[in-house]
């Protein structure tokens, strides 16, 4: 896999979404580098992608309440095991579940094996609560999907959290 620096040359042949992250990323002035690579619809793919671009991929979930009333952004290493009780415990929320894509898809404009922090800059009502792992938020560089799971960015995850605060979005750190 070969690295890149920066947004691709051809940004207007990127998806809209794709492209908006990129635009984004540019306004803050937010360096990173980023790959781009098939599909990559298990965190087995990610870990390659990861290491070519020497960051852990988050694995990255879509949760709600059972009322679907709130919803969560829960970012995490891949290999870390997830408990919806050990969570639902700590941000005070009962029956914790996968959204449905369509819910996904209003708030973050993103689809199945696509869901990345970058989608916070969709969530124009900041309808999604961002949720990061302790590990994550201890870590210096991160892999996340730039609204598409055809590219993945590395960059700082003080950049990211710059980039989630930019959209009124702030995070809480959780301990998995």
């Amino acid at each position: 896999m070969e690295v890149f620096n920066g947004a691709p040359d051809n940004i207007d042949a990127r998806l809209p979404k794709e492209k908006k992250v990129y635009e984004a990323l540019a306004s803050l002035n937010i360096e990173y580098t980023r790959v781009d690579h098939a599909p990559a619809d298990t965190m087995e793919d990610c870990i390659a992608i990861g290491d070519a671009l020497g960051a852990p991929v988050c694995k990255n979930l879509f949760l709600t309440n059972s009322q679907r009333t709130k919803f969560y952004l829960l970012a995490m290493p891949g290999d870390k095991p997830f408990k919806t009780k050990d969570l639902s415990k700590q941000i005070n929320s009962s029956r914790l579940s996968f959204a449905e894509p369509e819910y996904a898809l209003k708030y973050l404009d993103i689809t199945p094996g696509s869901v990345s922090m970058a989608g916070l800059i969709n969530d124009n009502e900041c309808a999604v609560q961002l949720l990061i792992d302790e590990d994550v938020i201890s870590s210096e560089y991160v892999g996340i999907h730039p609204c598409v799971n055809t590219s993945t960015i590395r960059l700082k995850v003080s950049d990211v959290l710059k980039l989630a605060q930019s959209t009124g979005h702030s995070a809480i750190t959780v301990k998995l």
